[in-house]
């Protein structure tokens, strides 16, 4: 018989009103593999769900001191496009705590992702269940899908708070670029994908290397790879638009305003031709001593105004689901490597 195989449920005695019914649960018993995976990570996992109503507790709390703040100052105070004065220390609490999500990758991949089947092929459990009655698939399968779906929603939960927090001052908190993974990695779907891409590279190298500790120590390199070539990889997910001017570069000539929230790229802001060619901002750089000569020099060639390369933030959206949607693939080839592996080669 299956260890999996839980006691039947206790019946009512003969005669009772109850005789014949089926008992009736206000929650479904958990059973079999699902029941030994829960089992085995519990503490894992309610440490999750606790985690996850604290912050959430912390992020509503935290925002309606915010709004409490917002709502007393005269609407003269407020700055278009700015920060209203004494913003600070309620944008750095904002900062913070998007800089704290932005560890629940890391988190999920390196304690949740790499121990959860290094640990079962190290002590032997893997072995045990698979057996009996449980084929390697449905293990694996379980084994995976569990964790998932518990990363899944409380990332989600945490991802949708954390926007409503910050959506107030979107329009408006310039110090904290929506580029950036304080913000882009923690809202939408983003942290979502990234979370489950972190976690199944973690059990995948779990199931390759087989020693838990091991285990963790690579799946952390891996992940923090991950992040640096993630972070430099980000913002090529937009199309760059371009502002520029005409009115010269001289003194009182106005360079580029960019809209709302928009974020700058490239080095700085270029020259632009008559022609509509672009230079290099440090063109005539080497005569910036004498305003004069400088001036010459960008008369020579043709210099009319200056041009500006940004991105709008109304791309944010269309950037976080192409995002979300390369990080899925990538976890769903990593998924089916790991079910391929379990079933070939995992004992």
């Amino acid at each position: 018989m299956s260890t999996l195989t839980q006691a039947p449920a206790p019946t009512a005695p003969e005669g009772h009103p109850q005789q014949g019914r089926s008992p009736r649960r206000l929650i479904p018993r958990l059973g079999g593999t699902t029941w030994l995976v829960w089992r085995q990570h519990r503490a894992a996992f309610w440490t999750i769900i606790a985690v996850t109503l604290l912050s959430v507790a912390a992020m509503v709390f935290l925002r309606g001191q915010m709004m409490d703040y917002l709502r007393t100052l005269d609407p003269s105070e407020k700055k278009p496009g700015g920060l209203p004065p004494g913003f600070e220390p309620f944008g750095e609490r904002l900062f913070d705590a998007g800089s704290y999500l932005g560890y629940l990758p890391v988190l999920a991949g390196v304690l949740l992702g790499a121990p959860l089947v290094a640990g079962d092929l190290e002590t032997g459990t893997a072995k045990l269940v698979t057996s009996q009655s449980v084929s390697r698939l449905r293990w694996i399968t379980t084994k995976l899908a569990v964790p998932a779906a518990l990363i899944a929603l409380s990332t989600g939960v945490l991802s949708a708070v954390y926007n409503w927090w910050w959506s107030p001052v979107r329009m408006s908190a310039q110090q904290m670029e929506w580029t950036s993974g304080v913000i882009f990695d923690v809202t939408g779907a983003m942290p979502v994908a990234y979370a489950l891409l972190t976690f199944t590279v973690g059990v995948a190298v779990g199931m390759v290397l087989r020693r838990t500790l091991v285990s963790m120590v690579v799946t952390l390199g891996i992940v923090v790879a991950i992040g640096l070539v993630w972070d430099r990889f980000r913002v090529n997910l937009g199309h760059v638009m371009t502002v520029s001017t005409d009115k010269g570069v001289g003194p009182g000539a106005k360079q580029p305003e960019l809209p709302a929230q928009a974020v700058q790229q490239g080095q700085g802001t270029d020259f632009i031709t008559s022609s509509g060619d672009r230079l290099d901002w440090m063109t005539c750089l080497d005569k910036m001593d004498d305003a004069k000569a400088h001036t010459a020099c960008l008369e020579s060639k043709h210099v009319v105004g200056w041009s500006m390369d940004y991105l709008p933030i109304d791309q944010m959206h269309t950037m976080q689901w192409l995002g979300t949607a390369i990080m899925l693939t990538l976890t769903a080839a990593v998924t089916a490597f790991t079910v391929l592996w379990c079933r070939k080669r995992l004992l």
